[in-house]
């Protein structure tokens, strides 16, 4: 972990003095990162692409102001947790969801008498895209801080401290809030969900409905689509993981994913760009 620090502060010292490879490997080391945070916290693949692009350019230009008085990912964490609580362009912002509105919609929703929406893409690989689907959007029945406290130490494993630190709280009252929301998910979980739980809602049952209510696509099959990477990939979290309980254990079916090939044109294009010049410029002089 100590040769891992250093040559992430080479890099960032590098960066900051204006070498664009460093920066571009900078951006590379932490871009699945924030964008799975982003899908988490947003609940499209849409939204979290543009989000992913606003935060990453947030850490480009505030790279200078990196006092390495915490980990770098700690700092990009708390600059993408504050930008995604108060993030209010995306579909969720506009249509919000309650726990009490997905109970209703599992219960009596009439999935009988739809016609076969399915266009001959499988109804398995159909039903494991509204998992994936469902479960992401579930997250957008918690506010944004109750989301991102959730998703830290489920997705992301951090400890209560590291995420504590993240999110401007104590660890015990990160802990205490981390509980309550666990329990809150696991309940909702057992209650209705038949993949994870007890409930009665099976995907392969909703497939056609959840098409008819646009809620999957089967000519944009994202979750599908996308490639899964370990949450190892994405992030070093062995030092910054304590120890989790069986109900942490059952939220491990949210994957993770490699950025997209937006966000990924996105910033070629930023650092192939007159402003990363001027940006590293501005780093410099503050040098």
């Amino acid at each position: 972990m100590k040769k891992i620090n250093e040559e992430m502060t080479e890099l960032i010292d590098k960066a900051v003095a204006g070498d664009k490879e460093s920066l571009e490997l900078l951006i590379k080391n932490i871009q699945d990162m924030v964008f799975n945070l982003s899908l988490r916290m947003l609940g499209t693949f849409s939204d979290a692409e543009d989000a992913a692009q606003d935060i990453l350019f947030k850490v480009v230009t505030h790279l200078s102001s990196f006092r390495k008085e915490s980990s770098f990912s700690t700092w990009v964490f708390r600059i993408a947790s504050n930008h995604l609580t108060n993030y209010k362009k995306h579909m969720f912002a506009q249509f919000p969801l309650s726990f009490e509105f997905y109970g209703d919609d599992i219960e009596n929703a009439d999935t009988q008498d739809i016609p076969d929406l399915t266009q001959n893409v499988e109804n398995s690989i159909l039903a494991e895209e509204l998992k994936m689907s469902c479960t992401n959007v579930m997250l957008q029945c918690l506010d944004p801080e109750s989301r991102c406290i959730f998703i830290l130490g489920t997705m992301f494993k951090l400890d209560s401290r590291i995420a504590g630190d993240i999110l401007g709280i104590s660890p015990e009252n990160y802990r205490k809030r981390f509980s309550r929301i666990r329990r809150k998910m696991a309940d909702f979980l057992s209650q209705y969900c038949g993949e994870y739980g007890l409930g009665k809602c099976k995907c392969r049952d909703r497939v056609n409905y959840a098409i008819q209510n646009h809620r999957i696509n089967p000519s944009q099959l994202d979750f599908t689509a996308a490639a899964v990477i370990s949450v190892e990939q994405m992030i070093e979290v062995k030092n910054a993981m304590e120890e989790i309980d069986d109900l942490s254990q059952q939220f491990s079916f949210c994957k993770c994913y490699e950025s997209t090939d937006k966000v990924k044109q996105y910033f070629e294009d930023f650092l192939n760009s007159t402003v990363t010049n001027t940006v590293m410029e501005a780093h410099r002089r503050k040098l």
